[in-house]
């Protein structure tokens, strides 16, 4: 009976509420676990992510062994497992889509509060708001949505919002800026409707995500312009696309196949090859952590490599050895200053590990089509009106690259009418920054910059309205 009751209450000392912050690369995002001890000593829990606004995922299955607690989440293809290095801390690893990312989380009597966001639109509304949900055609994909109208007599012009890439639910939450609510309260007070749907495998949406690329988010999109279709709020000759980073590619995909599409914005979207997106990117972040100019194009050209190797081998017995050589040649051209600003060795220590790790980080089938996409052909073929708009602070999708080269293709297009705009001062998600890196993103309380909701309205009250 002492044992019993020593086990149960050994036992207990999960229960409770754990949250720590999962570093995904140059960001962290805040991991909440709600564990409860049931009546028969088994675990039943629940996983958030605040900071991606989801939250209540449940647990297809919680273990305890000694010290250790295992989690296992199907939906999201992942899980943690951690060892209780104290009463108050269990340290371990999250995993996902086979990445692992080391978390440490920390028992606490309540969620942390969420950063000030005070662009986030709040009840009441001066339009009206629908939550709704629709399958595409064979049912195989539930997607969950909001649909804002104005008040009084349509039908009205309608945009679809596309997010950016990665997960992300229908406000395109993003480290608890809610993108797309500001945009869609804006634009509907102004007299436009718009839809904002789930991610798959975000909120209410279902979907294979591992093996989908740009292509298949582009269906989804003409998924949702087949529901509009049939709403009687809806101008069917003023229908549109409003895309933020790669869902600029994703628009220009569905733009340039569809001769019902009226209007496109990208914002931040593509006009080069996904290839050269990521160097300059990979680029740009290193300048913005103080890397020399230099030491950033070189790495730039070893990211370029690694990217052509992975392209031109799928058979990893054949693909490590030609990038840890390929990175072997790169190192012996490069100065030690160079490499010590990049904090990579010499000597061939740890080669085989980082070529690895550029293997896997460019496994999955959706970014080895971004990769080799190229929206210059989509954009040539729109027939509709263009907005194309860009932070001149972004350093992940350069301005400077971008907007030239989708002007050049909007030339070669039949688009009645189009412009490119650069606006001074804002970053990837169009806030105005001071250091301008992407962990900055969760530091600035603004979460969309007026001067591009106005850019927006006005283009819109002039070429769609």
């Amino acid at each position: 009976m002492i044992i019993l009751t020593t086990s149960m209450y050994a036992q207990k000392k999960f229960a409770g509420i754990w949250e720590g912050k999962l570093d995904v690369g140059r960001i962290a995002i805040r991991i909440v676990f709600h564990f409860d001890l049931q009546s028969d000593g088994k675990y039943t829990g629940s996983m958030d992510s605040p900071d991606q606004g989801v939250k209540g995922i449940n647990c297809d299955d919680v273990s305890v062994r000694g010290d250790s607690i295992i989690v296992q989440i199907k939906k999201l293809r992942g899980g943690f497992n951690g060892l209780m290095v104290n009463d108050s801390t269990l340290d371990g690893n999250w995993s996902q889509g086979g990445k692992v990312f080391p978390l440490k989380i920390k028992k606490v009597a309540e969620v942390s509060k969420s950063p000030n966001r005070p662009q986030t639109p709040k009840p009441p509304f001066n339009y009206n708001v629908e939550d709704i949900e629709y399958d595409n055609a064979d049912k195989s994909i539930h997607f969950g949505a909001t649909f804002t109208y104005p008040k009084g007599i349509g039908p009205f012009p309608t945009a679809i919002l596309i997010s950016g890439s990665g997960q992300q639910d229908r406000d395109e939450t993003i480290l608890g800026h809610k993108s797309f609510a500001v945009i869609a309260d804006y634009l509907t007070n102004r007299g436009v409707a718009v839809l904002r749907v789930d991610d798959r495998q975000m909120g209410k949406s279902t979907g294979d995500v591992v093996n989908a690329t740009s292509e298949d988010f582009a269906n989804d999109v003409k998924v949702s312009l087949n529901y509009l279709k049939n709403r009687k709020e809806v101008d069917k000759k003023r229908m549109g696309l409003i895309g933020h980073s790669e869902g600029g590619l994703i628009a220009s995909i569905v733009a340039s196949r569809n001769n019902d599409i009226d209007f496109v914005i990208m914002l931040a979207g593509p006009g080069v090859k996904g290839e050269d997106i990521l160097v300059q990117q990979n680029e740009d972040i290193l300048k913005g952590d103080g890397i020399s100019a230099k030491a950033a194009s070189s790495y730039g050209t070893l990211y370029r490599n690694m990217i052509e190797d992975v392209l031109a081998e799928s058979d990893t017995t054949k693909l490590y050895p030609k990038m840890i050589s390929d990175f072997e040649k790169w190192k012996a051209n490069q100065s030690d200053q160079i490499l010590e600003q990049l904090k990579l060795k010499r000597d061939n220590s740890n080669d085989n590990q980082l070529a690895m790790g550029f293997a896997q980080g460019f496994a999955s089938q959706w970014i080895k089509y971004f990769i080799q996409s190229d929206p210059q052909p989509f954009i040539e073929k729109f027939n509709c009106k263009v907005l194309a708009l860009n932070g001149s602070k972004d350093v992940q999708v350069n301005a400077a690259i971008n907007l030239p080269a989708i002007k050049k293709a909007l030339k070669k297009s039949k688009s009645p009418s189009y412009e490119t705009k650069e606006i001074p001062g804002l970053n990837h998600l169009f806030q105005h920054c001071k250091k301008c890196t992407v962990e900055e993103y969760d530091e600035i309380e603004e979460t969309f910059a007026l001067e591009a909701l106005e850019i927006m309205g006005k283009w819109l009250d002039k070429n769609v309205k």
